[in-house]
């Protein structure tokens, strides 16, 4: 199995333009915060002393979530590609069992999300920096560390299950090319979550990539939300949070970091589990 992840991680690095397609859409993202976005929501806290790092640390903790998802997805490719010139029909015919082809699948994709959103963290903390904002402590960097690792982890298992459905490289690549356009929004990056009808906010909240921006936006945003609300009421500063995404109301109830973290591992446990049985139909 080790040469097989190998393998599929020299493949998708090698192709440059596999890197930078799977990397689209945080590309697009920061491209409009950058034209736009970003002096737009940054005219709400002109005067306020650490207005310009949280807006700064909500945007990036938003594309430090969404990078797990479109890099997985985008070394899934290989995938598609093996079945595309029958090249897993040449791996099924030696003693190479399906299961162990599959992880190596899964294998190599998890460790091309966690790579990705890494040098997405370095590329994010020194843009922060130059903008005037701090790095992240140590102990505030271990707990995004968490997050991104549980994140990766439940993207590979949910966009392996959600692959494996595709019969065609043209239906993968319009998943691809949705998911890219998509994923902005179901994460509260290119519209606020509070900003949006209750029905698209219950999507939201839905979306599993969507606990990990919230958990990532509350770590991040933590020191400069401190300096922006000094002496605000604390229903003010609760009125924010839901607004930008960074506390998740449901059913009138405030959603904890604890609850968020259990339902990414439980997303994480029943894709693993319908991996698992897809694959040990295909045996059968």
């Amino acid at each position: 199995m080790r040469a097989l992840v190998k393998r599929n991680l020299l493949l998708f690095f090698r192709d440059r333009a596999a890197v930078f397609f799977s990397l689209l859409g945080v590309f697009v993202i920061i491209g409009l915060y950058l034209l736009f976005l970003g002096d737009v929501m940054k005219s709400d806290f002109r005067g306020i002393e650490g207005g310009g790092p949280l807006v700064d640390n909500w945007i990036m903790a938003g594309v430090i979530a969404v990078t797990p998802i479109t890099t997985v997805m985008g070394a899934m490719g290989n995938m598609i590609d093996d079945q595309r010139f029958k090249i897993s029909k040449d791996f099924l015919s030696s003693p190479v069992k399906r299961s162990t082809l599959a992880t190596g699948y899964i294998a190599s994709s998890f460790i091309i999300g966690v790579v990705m959103t890494l040098v997405t963290i370095v590329l994010a903390e020194l843009y922060i920096v130059v903008n005037g904002g701090a790095l992240l402590t140590t102990s505030a960097l271990g707990k995004v560390l968490a997050v991104v690792f549980l994140n990766c982890l439940s993207a590979t298992f949910m966009l392996f299950f959600v692959v494996s459905l595709f019969r065609s490289a043209s239906a993968y690549s319009t998943a691809s090319t949705l998911i890219g356009t998509l994923i902005g929004f179901l994460t509260g990056i290119y519209i606020p979550v509070g900003s949006l009808p209750a029905p698209i906010q219950t999507i939201i909240k839905v979306f599993p990539p969507s606990h990990a921006a919230m958990l990532i936006r509350r770590i991040m945003m933590e020191p400069a939300e401190t300096m922006a609300f000094a002496g605000v009421p604390a229903s003010e500063l609760l009125r924010f949070r839901l607004i930008m995404g960074v506390s998740f109301d449901l059913g009138g109830r405030i959603i904890s970091w604890w609850e968020s973290t259990l339902y990414l591992l439980c997303v994480g446990v029943v894709f693993f589990l319908l991996s698992v049985w897809k694959i040990s139909r295909k045996q059968a």
